[in-house]
């Protein structure tokens, strides 16, 4: 029989470990997030739902984001053991300038709508972090304000080609001016892409009060607060507009864009110059030949062409192909440190966050956007740790297995013209023949080995 007794005070005593109440709810909330999904809930709760699903929303039926991540889950880290991994470095060169960690902050449209204090916010967080902010044509600050912002630390400026050359190009003069070290043309967008959730939600700039927005806010009213009693929405690039976010994008669009225009983009940056949107091997070869100082495979967040090439699946071939001759990096679908250091082993020299970023400030403005920080560069140094690696360098493409979930049934005859990636460095999972009867012929040993 076990034998009972009544507890004494003295055995209670060290088990009773109450905290002090936090008493600010903001920072109560942020160090209950654990990683950036937890970020994302709270942002949830907290912004009305055409902001949200703004941020969170692809296009069309939101296929290449999903894939795009769960293209990171699908892979295998292959460790080594009894290594010294006391001290971790997390931080190299990128564009010529060192950086503390492999990521930085995507350039990223109405970014005020989502959190009033905006680019702002993402700056502050950026030079705190020592990594690169990046400011997009559709952003909600002033070129000059976000430099402002972020003094002493790496700003980069994302173009749009407009329609109206002269005014694009004025963009690029005045970064250029306020001392932006690197321009991101975005390629990708020769139209806007059916973000279908934005339709439903009758999504406009700036949002529209109307009673489904009315009902929508009032468990939300901090965000209208702010919304309502800070500066109307102005954009880095342009005045204020009134229309919805696809007659603004379609106004702005230039389908012309060619590579000679991008030719002649370069040659008016004073700095690096870097192509985001890049989707297949044989695109990445002729930025190359053009000089350019990375590339950044990207589907834009699955926000354009609908089931297009996921980006981690092609940075194995793109990073051997061309790594040598200019950097590449990463964007779309990354959502933890682990997503960072896979891509880092494959070849990618940085990355680039834009939901994540946005989920943090969302839940908690400038606060939020360190906690997402602070959440990636932790998981960055545990993974790293854990595969048995002391910096980024020492990271290889044996330590990753990307394993398939999607295989071509058949390769098209112009695939390899076109340079279309190759699946054969992605591990798939086996597949048992079907049941046959016995061959006629009966095999030598080595004719039935060669068939295993």
């Amino acid at each position: 029989m076990v034998q009972r007794r009544i507890p004494k005070v003295r055995d209670l005593a060290p088990l009773m470990k109450f905290k002090t109440p936090d008493l600010n709810a903001r920072r109560r909330r942020l160090e209950g997030a654990l990683t950036i999904y937890d970020l994302r809930d709270i942002a949830k709760r907290r912004t009305p739902k055409a902001a949200f699903d703004y941020t969170e929303g692809a296009a069309e039926a939101e296929i290449s984001l999903a894939r795009a991540r769960q293209a990171f889950e699908d892979i295998e880290f292959h460790p080594s053991i009894l290594r010294d991994v006391s001290a971790v470095s997390t931080g190299w060169d990128v564009l010529g300038a060192p950086v503390s960690l492999p990521f930085g902050i995507a350039p990223t449209g109405f970014t005020r709508m989502m959190q009033t204090e905006g680019e702002i916010a993402g700056a502050h967080a950026a030079a705190r972090a020592g990594i690169p902010f990046s400011l997009s044509t559709m952003g909600t600050s002033a070129i000059e304000d976000v430099k402002a912002a972020n003094p002493n630390g790496r700003n980069w400026f994302q173009l749009y080609m407009w329609k109206d050359r002269d005014r694009s190009m004025a963009l690029v003069d005045r970064a250029a001016k306020a001392g932006f070290d690197t321009l991101l043309v975005t390629v990708d967008v020769p139209v806007a892409g059916a973000r279908l959730r934005d339709k439903r939600n009758g999504m406009s700039i700036p949002p529209a009060l109307t009673p489904k927005t009315v009902i929508n806010a009032i468990p939300r009213p901090e965000w209208w607060i702010n919304f309502l009693t800070t500066e109307p929405l102005a954009f880095a690039s342009l005045d204020r507009w009134s229309g919805t976010v696809g007659e603004l994008l379609d106004s702005m669009f230039d389908p012309t864009v060619t590579f000679e225009d991008l030719a002649w983009i370069t040659k008016q940056w004073p700095g690096k110059v870097v192509v985001k949107g890049v989707q297949n091997l044989d695109d990445a070869k002729k930025l190359v030949d053009l000089g350019v100082d990375g590339i950044i495979l990207s589907n834009h967040g699955g926000r354009q062409l609908d089931r297009a090439p996921i980006p981690f699946h092609l940075l194995p071939d793109v990073a051997r192909e061309v790594g040598a001759h200019t950097e590449v990096h990463l964007d779309t679908g990354i959502m933890s440190g682990a997503d960072i250091v896979a891509a880092v082993a494959l070849g990618a020299r940085f990355t680039l966050i834009g939901r994540a970023y946005l989920y943090g400030l969302m839940a908690g403005g400038e606060a939020g956007v360190d906690r997402t920080i602070q959440i990636l560069s932790e998981q960055i140094t545990r993974t790293m740790r854990l595969l048995g690696v002391n910096a980024l360098e020492e990271l290889e493409p044996r330590h990753v297995t990307q394993l398939a979930r999607l295989t071509p049934i058949a390769r098209p005859a112009t695939d390899a013209a076109a340079n279309v990636p190759s699946v054969a460095s992605v591990a798939a999972p086996a597949r048992k023949p079907p049941a046959r009867k016995a061959a006629a012929t009966p095999k030598t040993p080595a004719a039935a080995s060669a068939t295993k």
